[in-house]
């Protein structure tokens, strides 16, 4: 095990080395053969795979009547959950940014072939909320007693895919454009291994409140990108695909994106500044958190029942079908 500020990474060489924490809810059973979200969607007429297609090219689609309605609640519902019952503050950030807001997340330089962007105005896309919302604070020294600072962001984001070619083609589980609830952290350094374990349980309250059996699986040394200290993801079982889809990266980053984006605080009046230490995970992310509830909450009639926490975002319904 490597040791990281009173945690833990375990030590490994790939993916296959990752360690499951833990397990929550029973996966779901059924008396039929449950469909995957793509026959479902389609046979509902929530998703139209063939016209996303003639509208944008392969890894787009259309939602259509309840499909899109329900993506808007669990966004709303997500957002209204993170600020009234965890504390987040919301953001709305701008959906397009600076180069050196990326430089300063770790996405540029390494990653921007897998990233959009316009060389007339010389703006980029975001691929997360993380991005603007780190930012907010570049080249800021804050209060002390602001910190933690915790936001909350709803966002489309933005990825090429290069990196996944061939992988995930059908469904909706990987596109080039989906959205996103993202939470985001500012903390003193002291305080930031206790903090992530806060914003996991956050997006664990997620899963919970959908009633969804989800799982938490720590990423081991050799799985980490060079930006992240410690990380966990949460990640959802999705019976008609029968796979665990990764729904939400809990990852600190510790003083690496403060000191990029140049991002410090004073511990008290007087005091030298120091680097704060950021994290972020979503909270969830779409559209995989839809592939799970469609396809776990599928009858055998080919409905899908909409969970009680989601009923009063759905003006009622109670089913679609």
């Amino acid at each position: 095990m490597r040791s990281w500020a009173g945690s833990s990474v375990p030590v490994g060489r790939d993916e296959s080395e990752n360690v499951v924490v833990r397990q929550e809810g029973a996966l779901r059973t059924f008396d039929f053969e449950p469909l995957p979200h793509w026959d479902l969607g389609t046979a509902l007429d929530i998703i139209d795979f063939e016209r996303g297609v003639k509208l944008s090219g392969t890894r787009f689609y259309v939602l259509k009547g309840a499909g899109a309605r329900l993506q808007r609640a669990l966004i709303t519902w997500m957002l209204d959950l993170h600020t009234t019952q965890h504390g987040y503050t919301e953001i709305y950030p701008p959906y397009m940014v600076k180069a050196e807001v990326l430089v300063g997340t770790g996405n540029l330089p390494k990653f921007g072939d897998n990233l959009y962007h316009d060389a007339e105005e010389d703006f980029w896309w975001i691929p997360t909320a993380e991005a603007p919302v780190t930012n907010l604070y570049r080249e800021e020294i804050l209060d002390g007693d602001r910190l933690p600072i915790c936001h909350v962001a709803y966002t489309p984001c933005f990825r090429r895919e290069k990196m996944s070619a061939g992988r995930d083609v059908r469904g909706i589980k990987r596109g080039h454009q989906f959205d996103k609830v993202e939470l985001v952290k500012f903390t003193r350094p002291e305080d930031s291994m206790a903090e992530l374990l806060k914003l996991l349980g956050d997006a664990e309250d997620v899963c919970r409140g959908l009633g969804i059996a989800h799982r938490v699986v720590q990423m081991c040394t050799g799985d980490l990108s060079f930006v992240a200290a410690v990380k966990y993801d949460v990640e959802l079982w999705a019976p008609g695909c029968g796979e665990w889809l990764e729904v939400s990266s809990c990852t600190n980053f510790m003083d690496f994106q403060a000191r990029r984006a140049n991002i410090r605080f004073r511990p008290e009046p007087g005091a030298r500044p120091e680097f704060v230490h950021t994290m972020n995970g979503s909270g969830l992310a779409l559209p995989r958190v839809m592939i799970a509830l469609i396809e776990t909450y599928q009858q055998a009639d080919g409905s899908i029942l909409i969970p009680e926490a989601l009923r009063p975002y759905m003006g009622g319904i109670v089913r679609i079908g």
